[in-house]
């Protein structure tokens, strides 16, 4: 019997995570600028449910990201990921369960997993087959409403998984550092890129966290 192959993980080794924000008009001028700053990961995140609008819009940036060499992962929504052919899925508690999402998708798919604050969530999706665990919030946010915490130290601890560890939640140039010192591999970044008023530039500032020179 031949042994099951490996899955091939399309991931980037590290950088900025850029996540849009909603609709906007300028949807896909904003993510070049993220993209053309240096993001490594982009995700689609937009919880309207414009069916139509939300699937050309993937399809949009799905052919950026390829430009790029910046894998597109959909934001909750398993089918949408499917239909737009994009990289992978982004599950929070609420959304599909890994397996099924792997069902779905294949194995070549990313399928990363919000662990908040938990390290036995991260434990358990990792055990499941996911592809990276994101831990958040570690700074105050306006981005949605935070009621859970996670110290740095959980990204040191949740290096026992294996897996790439991405830090989410009120993240700056200013604070980001201390977060790749504990072991962040990326930094998942939404208003501090698409809301700043020059993005290629805010996204460099974040890219630049990465350096290693």
């Amino acid at each position: 019997m031949n042994p099951t192959p490996l899955r091939r993980n399309p991931m980037p080794d590290r950088g900025l995570y850029a996540i849009t924000d909603g609709p906007r008009e300028d949807l896909r001028e904003a993510v070049r600028a993220a993209l053309e700053g240096g993001a490594r990961l982009l995700q689609y995140r937009d919880k309207t449910r414009d069916y139509h609008r939300r699937t050309g819009e993937v399809q949009a940036l799905a052919a950026l990201s390829k430009e790029f060499g910046a894998p597109l992962i959909i934001n909750d929504d398993v089918e949408l990921a499917r239909a737009s052919h994009a990289a992978g899925v982004h599950l929070g508690e609420d959304d599909a369960g890994i397996a099924e999402a792997r069902k779905i998708l294949g194995d070549q798919a990313i399928i990363g997993v919000s662990c908040y604050d938990s390290l036995q969530r991260a434990r358990d999706a990792a055990r499941a087959g996911a592809d990276y665990l994101a831990f958040g919030a570690f700074f105050p946010t306006a981005t949605k409403r935070v009621t859970r915490h996670a110290p740095p130290s959980l990204l040191h601890d949740a290096r026992q998984f294996g897996l790439p560890l991405v830090a989410i939640g009120g993240i700056t140039p200013d604070n980001g550092g201390s977060l790749v010192a504990a072991g962040a591999d990326f930094l998942a970044i939404v208003s501090g890129v698409f809301g700043a008023r020059d993005i290629s530039d805010a996204a460099r500032r974040y890219t630049k966290l990465f350096a290693t020179d």
